[in-house]
């Protein structure tokens, strides 16, 4: 009897300790799942923001240009217009 009292005083304290380094283990592997979803969540996130940055840049782009012919015509109809007064 006192063997088994003697096995489960130093199983049962080291089984304990395996599971908990274990448990301890296996939540360090989910955690670096979760974070290398989180990674790859904003690289994803990062690139579309860089195709909407360009869409807009180009976007600005063309109104710019738009805006400058507008102007030289405006400039040439008011010049026209100074003539005919």
């Amino acid at each position: 009897m006192s063997e088994n009292v003697f096995f489960a005083a130093f199983f049962f304290p080291a089984a304990a300790v395996v599971i908990v380094f274990f448990m301890k283990y296996v939540s360090a592997v989910l955690q670096a799942r979760v974070r290398l979803g989180q990674d790859e969540a904003y690289r994803e996130l990062a690139a579309k923001a860089a195709s909407a940055q360009a869409e807009t840049v180009a976007a600005l782009a063309s109104s710019s240009r738009a805006l400058a012919d507008i102007q030289a015509r405006l400039g040439a109809l008011e010049k026209i217009l100074k003539e005919v007064e």
